[in-house]
């Protein structure tokens, strides 16, 4: 576990109930580690937007602490929000003004004296420099959710929260995208980000946090994650379909797929027993004939989809917060 110091935020015992008694959150702890890209997954309504809201000072608390790089979200408000960067799952931008002019008056918003330098390296940063003198009306989706980043990044937070940030955004932009976030972690920004997309997570995230009805499922690093929740699946390729699986086998629980041609085995890659070299040996007593072996490994949607479906009893967070 590392060290209260190593963390740069800190949420403990987190609840937020609105009115009418319905509750966002409930009892969430988390440390998000400086300098890391922590990927928030979860269902829509499962508290995503809720907890980054409150933590951007946006929704207040119902209980609970969060401290951001040491300071109370509450009695160091100030403080804290210069810390912090948001850029909302919504494209809100000021449509009849410059790119220029609306990032550097967000940049003023926050107490920040001006600085053309560092105006023209984020925009620079973010393929929109060409665009400074364009009004934002004239944007594509894609460079408006770019210019969200630039208005966030305006008054240098060391802490930058994605909410949904390739929300209606094509493939290649999405890429693009992954491509800004890494950058934005090379320079020393600590980034969270919520996602739809577990590809996104896979792709770019350090670690992993699952959310669900309101509750912190499970935190762990990503690859940790998916070699200790991840399966690993053993395909054969069969000579001759099979019509059913012979009772000598049904230990193995094994599936017939792909019109029967293929018989599917899955294994816990993490278990020192596999089975595997007992079911080879058991399909040639039983005349079973194959022509190929295929693995595969199960993906982080798989195990996200896993996890949401079973009691939060069962999934407890491996790594919440610092003590």
């Amino acid at each position: 576990m590392s060290k209260s110091k190593d963390y740069v935020l800190i949420v403990k015992s987190l609840d937020k109930t609105y009115a009418g008694e319905f509750t966002a959150l409930r009892d969430i702890n988390l440390g998000i580690r400086r300098g890391e890209i922590f990927a928030l997954l979860g269902p829509n309504g499962a508290g995503k937007t809720t907890l980054i809201s409150i933590i951007c000072g946006i929704v207040k608390p119902s209980s609970g602490s969060i401290l951001v790089d040491g300071y109370d979200i509450v009695q160091d408000y100030r403080r804290t929000r210069s810390i912090i960067g948001l850029v909302p799952q919504e494209l809100t931008t000021d449509s009849f003004e410059k790119v220029w002019n609306t990032v550097a008056f967000s940049r003023g918003l926050f107490g920040q004296p001006p600085d053309p330098a560092h105006i023209e390296r984020v925009l620079r940063s973010l393929s929109l420099w060409d665009k400074k003198d364009s009004m934002v009306m004239t944007l594509s989706g894609g460079m408006k959710r770019r210019l969200l980043i630039a208005k966030a990044l305006s008054h240098e937070p060391s802490v930058l929260f994605l909410d949904e940030p390739t929300a209606g955004v094509d493939v290649s932009l999405r890429k693009d995208m992954w491509d800004i976030v890494k950058q934005l972690k090379e320079s020393g920004v600590t980034i969270i980000l919520t996602t739809h997309y577990i590809e996104e997570a896979e792709a770019i995230a350090d670690r992993v946090g699952v959310i669900n009805n309101g509750e912190l499922m499970l935190v762990e690093e990503k690859q940790e994650l998916m070699q200790k929740l991840g399966k690993k699946q053993l395909i054969l390729q069969l000579r001759e379909p099979l019509q059913k699986v012979p009772e000598s086998l049904l230990q193995y629980h094994l599936e017939l797929i792909t019109d029967n041609k293929q018989l599917l085995y899955t294994f816990d890659a993490s278990s020192t027993r596999t089975g595997i070299t007992s079911l080879l040996d058991d399909l040639k007593i039983a005349g079973i004939q194959f022509t190929d072996i295929q693995t595969r490994q199960s993906s982080l949607e798989d195990i996200f989809v896993d996890l949401i479906s079973k009691p939060k009893s069962t999934n407890e967070p491996l790594e919440s917060s610092p003590s």
